[in-house]
């Protein structure tokens, strides 16, 4: 078992520098045509990066949905590459799952199902987009394969023992019901603070499966299932609009769901979605227009299913134009919910484990 040790870029007080100085925002590059398809925020007014504290791990291994457990760890999902201390051949395979120890600037890492040197070797192939730990069990959305392969399924498996193995459900959701990719709500650790005993999935709807690309016109339906019968298809219920006082409907059949989150720009192929307890916002993060360009969308609200506004909108995020998933760390999260730990992933040298620290100016 081999585990590497996260080192920071350089250190802040050696430099004798306020962080605060630090901080430089991400200015999006759209053009005053640009329609945003929500407002803007009224919580958050800005969002700013920390690029010097930008952190690039794993080259070859992208994705890295991640969830913070009981034992105090975060576990997160890779595709395509060895994990830590692998490379995008060393150690590859198609998914693998690691644990992440300690703090945002001190961190390591240890492949514990698939990658280089990992503990227990991967027993499927696979993408995830989607995990969750929750009463000491690990559950993880899987999509068969890549590319538009991704498409064809999105199933459940689940971990007893803290992702050293893995079993699949015996029921999926497949493409004909155009429900691809899930994601899953994230709250505290091991989903304490949750608003409810229900575990919240968001999906893309599916709209072109030629290849993994902007879904145009975008939209993302809401799941919900009581958290003791994740594994039960039938329990599952879907978002069905708002009734006349605003609050949810959920009805059971699939077909019946309507989109809780829709833009016209389009919505990349995959979502984040966390719970900001300190700023008692739920945040959405997806693509528009154009994937593997960083066009990041970053939404939040005051409920899993809104009302949304715009927190962020912004072309070739960070200067780049390859990334094309990001979630934040709600272990790496300060108290006041205005510090945290943005992870993403993308193509070419972004291909990779990447964070970078941020953070969010609220409105006076």
């Amino acid at each position: 078992m081999v585990i590497r040790q996260a080192k920071r870029l350089f250190s802040l007080l050696f430099l004798g520098i306020p962080q605060v100085v630090l901080y430089a925002q991400a200015e999006p590059t759209l053009s005053p045509e640009t329609k945003l398809p929500y407002p803007p925020s009224e919580v958050i007014r800005e969002v700013i990066y920390n690029w010097p504290t930008q952190n690039r791990l794993a080259p070859g291994s992208d994705n890295w949905a991640i969830t913070w457990a009981a034992d105090d760890h975060q576990y997160a999902a890779w595709g395509d590459g060895g994990g830590f201390d692998g490379t995008d051949s060393e150690g590859r395979v198609s998914l693998g799952v690691a644990r992440i120890e300690g703090d945002w600037f001190g961190h390591t890492a240890v492949n514990v199902w698939g990658g280089m040197n990992a503990a227990n070797e991967a027993q499927f192939e696979g993408k995830s987009y989607g995990i969750i730990s929750i009463k000491d069990t690990l559950y993880m959305w899987v999509s068969p394969y890549s590319g538009p392969d991704n498409y064809k399924e999105a199933r459940l498996s689940y971990s007893a023992d803290r992702g050293a193995s893995w079993t699949q459900a015996d029921w999926a959701f497949t493409q004909d019901e155009a429900l691809v990719l899930p994601t899953i709500l994230q709250f505290g650790k091991e989903y304490d603070g949750a608003r409810d005993d229900y575990v919240y999935h968001y999906a893309i709807r599916l709209k072109d499966a030629s290849d993994l690309k902007i879904q145009i016109p975008g939209e993302i339906d809401l799941i919900r299932v009581p958290q003791d019968h994740l594994l039960e298809r039938d329990a599952y219920e879907f978002f069905a609009g708002l009734d006349s006082s605003g609050d949810p409907i959920w009805t059971a059949d699939i077909e019946a769901r309507k989109p809780v989150f829709e833009d016209a720009n389009g919505v990349g192929w995959t979502v984040s979605v966390s719970y900001n307890a300190g700023l008692k916002r739920y945040l959405l993060i997806t693509e528009h227009d154009e994937s593997f360009a960083g066009n990041m969308g970053i939404f939040d609200a005051p409920e899993p299913w809104g009302p949304w506004t715009t927190v962020g909108y912004y072309n070739n995020w960070g200067g780049t134009e390859e990334t094309f998933f990001w979630n934040f760390s709600n272990k790496w999260l300060s108290e006041d919910g205005l510090e945290f730990t943005l992870i993403y992933t993308g193509i070419g040298e972004h291909d990779s484990w990447h964070l970078v620290r941020g953070r969010f100016i609220p409105h006076e």
